[in-house]
């Protein structure tokens, strides 16, 4: 599903210091897997994210989503390709505040010029779903920050990705709303087999993956496999 090969990405500061934000990333993320990536602030996790959404250009190596080099085609191509096989959850709820919470849902569908008719029929699914169904016509500023997340959570499936990237989605919740976050990802991985790459600092949270990495100063290291015990 991903591969990365020899990946490295510098950013020029002012003054001119030079920051490696990856150093020679290798990884491969085979379909169905549920990585979990810890590490601490600026150890380089969504930055590693990022390029393997195609979002960040890496400096240096290759990035491939889905067998396709992401970085050989044009920009319309690649955010095609993004739209169709990824779901993007981000450390910040980022939900539209002047639309309620089906459209929000349906945004991915609209932008990709789908059937809005019958996306409307999903994303009442995905609501109930995630545990929001009757929050349909509510607006962001009245769900609380979990309901936020969830709703976040429904819009990244809206298009039926083969893989969701998560870079920090349970780190600005209480620890009660973090794990029912974490069991909503463990049970959509367990019943609709996607692909999940997450990144976070909270190491408590790696059962909850297949497959554990773990960042520092820009570098990946393989971690020992744990089992995953999430349960919905």
């Amino acid at each position: 599903m991903i591969k990365l090969r020899g990946v490295g990405k510098t950013y020029e500061l002012a003054g001119g210091q030079v920051v490696d934000a990856l150093r020679d990333v290798d990884l491969h993320v085979e379909r169905r897997e549920f990585l979990v990536i810890t590490g601490r602030s600026g150890a380089g996790k969504t930055t590693l994210l990022n390029v393997a959404a195609g979002l960040t250009r890496p400096s240096a190596g290759e990035a491939l989503l889905d067998g396709v080099d992401l970085w050989a085609i044009s920009d319309k191509e690649r955010s095609l390709l993004r739209n169709r096989a990824v779901g993007l959850v981000f450390q910040f709820p980022s939900l539209l505040p002047i639309l309620p919470v089906l459209d929000n849902v349906l945004l991915p569908l609209a932008l990709s010029g789908g059937d809005l008719a019958g996306g409307r029929r999903r994303a009442v699914e995905l609501l109930d779903l995630v545990g929001l169904a009757d929050k349909a016509a509510s607006y962001p500023r009245q769900l609380s920050a979990g309901q936020q997340q969830r709703a976040v959570i429904a819009r990244a499936l809206m298009n039926e990705p083969s893989l969701l990237l998560a870079d920090e989605p349970s780190s600005d919740l209480d620890e009660e709303t973090e794990q029912e976050i974490m069991h909503l990802f463990a049970g959509i991985h367990r019943e609709a087999g996607i692909t999940i790459v997450m990144v976070t600092h909270a190491r408590q949270l790696v059962t909850f993956g297949t497959r554990h990495a773990h960042m520092s100063a820009g570098a990946l290291q393989e971690q020992q496999r744990d089992e995953p015990t999430g349960r919905l």
